[in-house]
């Protein structure tokens, strides 16, 4: 994630040695981006986030102008703990510990959650859910294509943030402490599909609408050799067909991680190099994008022109 641009808040116009109404004026120009009420950033630096950044910074907007104490969850939580989720609009969320029936105010929707037992920490300087409880609100509360991301992101260490791995038997413990009988129903489908092999986001969501299409599970992370020697990993293999599937996100021509030194031309190209030498094993390959998870029917299309199998029948296996 790129640095964030500060907050400018409103109640310290003094100090920074302007007025509510040069704000808004600076707002109105495009100079400053209104983030919230009361919480401006430079609209410049705004405008250079992308999308997943500027939710970010709703976030901490809304601490920053919250009147009383606020406990992010769900959606909110997951994106000051560095777990990725599904989606790009999604409302800044906390907790309210008065059975209320949940409510939204400022901004902020609230959902209640019983004090008991409840795990709070303090991540980013916010007060958030602890990953467990996140990810167990998201799998019971999303639909289960959305719920698989975050659940395969925390099955392993994150060695960025110095976050230990979560074991899916932690994950139902605390399950059947918190939920009704439907949302543990929920989250155990969705538990029970998580796997710690999933590369990304993207090969998760792509994983989960596989699933849901009816397509028969995939080997993750199929090791390709050749006379050369490693060729590689590809995100997915159809054994029974020989089929290779690709989620090609663009992080991978972008990220310095990624890159490892070399121009996103030259990842490009390298790609290519490796796509052919898998086919070359008389392997097919089945490359998709972003684009093509989120167009109602293309994914699936694009699969089954592949030649990629549908689960059989339970009444024929």
């Amino acid at each position: 994630m790129n640095q964030l641009p500060r907050l400018i808040l409103s109640r310290d116009h003094l100090f920074l040695g302007t007025s509510l109404k040069e704000l808004a004026r600076s707002a109105k120009a495009g100079a400053l981006h209104r983030v919230r009420q009361g919480a401006y950033v430079d609209g410049s630096a705004w405008a250079a986030l992308k999308p997943w950044e500027q939710y970010r910074v709703r976030i901490s907007a809304a601490a920053e102008t919250s009147s009383a104490r606020t406990i992010f969850a769900r959606h909110s939580a997951a994106s000051v703990w560095g777990i990725p989720t599904i989606g790009l609009h999604h409302p800044v969320q906390a907790l309210t510990l008065q059975n209320d029936g949940g409510r939204s105010r400022a901004g902020i929707t609230r959902h209640y959650a019983d004090p008991a037992g409840l795990k709070v920490y303090r991540c980013e300087g916010l007060l958030v859910t602890d990953r467990v409880r996140t990810v167990l609100d998201l799998a019971a509360f999303t639909p289960f294509v959305e719920a698989i991301a975050p659940l395969d992101h925390v099955l392993k260490a994150d060695r960025k943030r110095g976050l230990p791995a979560i074991t899916k038997e932690t994950l139902l413990e605390r399950a059947d402490a918190i939920y009704t009988a439907a949302a543990i129903r929920r989250i155990q489908a969705a538990v029970d599909f998580a796997d710690s092999l999933s590369g990304s986001a993207g090969e998760s969501y792509s994983r989960a609408l596989m699933h849901v299409a009816g397509f028969e599970a995939p080997v993750l992370q199929r090791e390709f050799r050749d006379e050369e020697g490693l060729v590689g990993y590809s995100d997915f293999y159809w054994r029974g067909v020989r089929v290779a599937g690709e989620f090609d996100g663009i992080d991978k021509y972008l990220k310095p991680e990624f890159l490892k030194g070399r121009t996103a031309a030259q990842a490009v190209v390298e790609e290519k190099l490796r796509e052919d030498r898998i086919r070359a094993t008389g392997a097919g390959v089945v490359r998709w994008v972003w684009a093509e998870l989120t167009a109602p029917g293309v994914f699936e299309r694009k699969l089954a022109a592949g030649g990629v199998p549908r689960r059989r029948p339970r009444g024929a296996l």
